[in-house]
């Protein structure tokens, strides 16, 4: 039986995203188990509100996480319009800042991954400071399957396992799993899905205890290097994206991903 997870008792479970606080912890949740978290504008809003609340009155660590079998699948696709739809718009209004904004968080922040972390969900989860991952959580890029270039930052974090992997990953869509993205560097740490809610506790509890103020000065020291790469990075994948969505076959991997068909690609 797939790995589930569950919003903490007490929260407002219809909401598709759900942020809950206090002084020294912010838990925000993916809320859309039904669709495996597959972010949707609206849901890009909530999440920005409530990191808003977060930028105005930082805790000391904030958590990312997703309810049900998946943290997040990636864009929910049955939004698109693949026909006339301006993808780097979508990309440099929409999602490129809150990647960016998540990166820079003056907060210190702990991805708790668990299930698919694809597309956009990989790079929310890859853009926390921290990620903690399930054994069987599953992290890579789907997009040869759909005709689309790989977005939200997704060269940039596969760019540092080294351009041979980087490019099978991306050309061939093969997925790792919690103990390979772990052994190749792509996440912090790797918890068996029996304990990750344990694991995850006891891992940001010992973050939370510590001298954020210091780690907080070692995240800006770091994204000195990182921010200025993965800036550039996300603005080369809209722009590639841009282009991209005008081919027949990214109108035709589209469509098909929706009507759940295998797409036949022409190259063209």
């Amino acid at each position: 039986m797939a790995f589930e997870r569950s919003l903490p008792d007490g929260l407002a479970k219809q909401d598709p995203v759900v942020f809950t606080r206090g002084d020294e912890f912010a838990e925000l949740w993916l809320n859309r188990p039904e669709k495996l978290n597959a972010t949707t504008e609206t849901m890009v809003r909530m999440i920005n509100d409530a990191l808003a609340d977060v930028e105005e009155r930082p805790p000391r660590v904030l958590v990312l996480a997703g309810a049900g079998r998946a943290f997040c699948a990636g864009r929910d696709l049955s939004e698109a319009n693949p026909e006339d739809e301006d993808a780097e718009a979508i990309l440099t209004d929409v999602y490129n800042p809150l990647i960016l904004r998540l990166a820079t968080l003056e907060t210190i922040t702990v991805g708790a991954i668990h299930g698919a972390a694809l597309g956009t969900g990989l790079g929310l989860a890859l853009s926390c400071d921290l990620v903690i991952a399930s054994a069987t959580s599953r992290w890579g890029s789907p997009f040869a399957r759909i005709g689309a270039v790989l977005d939200s930052g997704g060269h940039y974090f596969f760019q540092r396992l080294g351009a041979a992997r980087a490019f099978d990953l991306i050309l061939l869509g093969d997925l790792l799993d919690g103990r390979a993205a772990f052994d190749c560097g792509l996440v912090s740490r790797v918890v068996d899905d029996a304990d990750f809610d344990e694991g995850v506790a006891h891992y940001v509890r010992q973050v939370a205890n510590g001298p954020t103020q210091a780690f907080l000065a070692s995240k800006r020291i770091l994204n000195e290097e990182r921010l200025p790469a993965l800036t550039k990075i996300l603005s080369l994948e809209a722009k590639a994206q841009g282009v991209c969505a005008k081919t027949g076959d990214y109108r035709l991997g589209i469509r098909a991903f929706v009507e759940h068909q295998n797409p036949l690609f022409t190259g063209r």
